[in-house]
């Protein structure tokens, strides 16, 4: 194990709380362990520790997957940070570890991190690659994957690509998956900022599930 992981590890171990632990737990329908820490908590100690003990980016791969190996959900999100930290690093080639952090252990939180953080900066990045990706993404029958297509832009605003998101939301309006559904409404509310206009023409003219027309238009009505 890297030194930096079983630092990390340490440091969470000593500032968890067992009754927060179980709670958050309890809210991610015990899937996941969790330290204990709150997200200000967690942030707060990864950074610190991080300043005082930066990895070169050639071992960041290694500590990601060490990181997303071990049960403690907090461990996680550190992973997302540490990788963020080193955009200016960046090669087209992280796209295969972002898209490993995207398929596994998955749940909502870690995907719509990643999407925040990695994924639509990667495509900012690399937007040569863009539509080859996330086209391969939003085809795929991994659902999270299908997330992370219409989510990667939800930063965007004024630079949108609308037509490449129309497209995406298109191709999954039928979709039963919940996450898919939110997925869609909560990319349009984003948008809705920049441009409600044209958010709420779209939602007119496409039948949309319940759910994502209503996450739509939170903001508009």
């Amino acid at each position: 194990m890297h030194p930096y992981t079983k630092g990390l590890i340490t440091l969470y171990k000593k500032h968890g709380n067992k009754e927060q632990a179980e709670g958050a737990a309890a809210y991610m329908r015990n899937q996941f362990e969790f330290f204990g820490l709150k997200a200000t908590d967690w942030r707060n100690l990864f950074k610190t520790y991080t300043n005082k003990n930066l990895p070169s980016f050639t071992d960041v791969p290694l500590i990601v997957e060490e990181l997303w190996s071990l049960p403690q959900r907090e461990l996680q999100y550190a992973a997302i940070e540490l990788l963020a930290l080193y955009k200016k690093e960046w090669t087209k080639e992280v796209i295969s570890l972002i898209e490993f952090i995207i398929v596994n252990k998955s749940w909502w939180e870690t995907v719509d991190h990643a999407a925040t953080e990695l994924t639509g900066p990667y495509f900012k990045l690399f937007s040569s690659e863009t539509k080859r990706i996330t086209g391969k993404w939003n085809s795929s029958d991994n659902f999270w994957l299908q997330r992370s297509s219409i989510m990667f832009q939800k930063k965007y605003k004024k630079d949108t690509d609308t037509a490449l998101l129309s497209k995406y939301i298109l191709a999954h309006k039928k979709s039963k998956e919940f996450f898919v559904q939110k997925a869609i409404g909560w990319a349009l509310r984003e948008y809705s900022y920049v441009d409600a206009e044209w958010v709420s023409d779209f939602v007119k003219q496409n039948k949309l599930a319940p759910l994502s027309e209503r996450e739509a238009l939170k903001r508009i009505k």
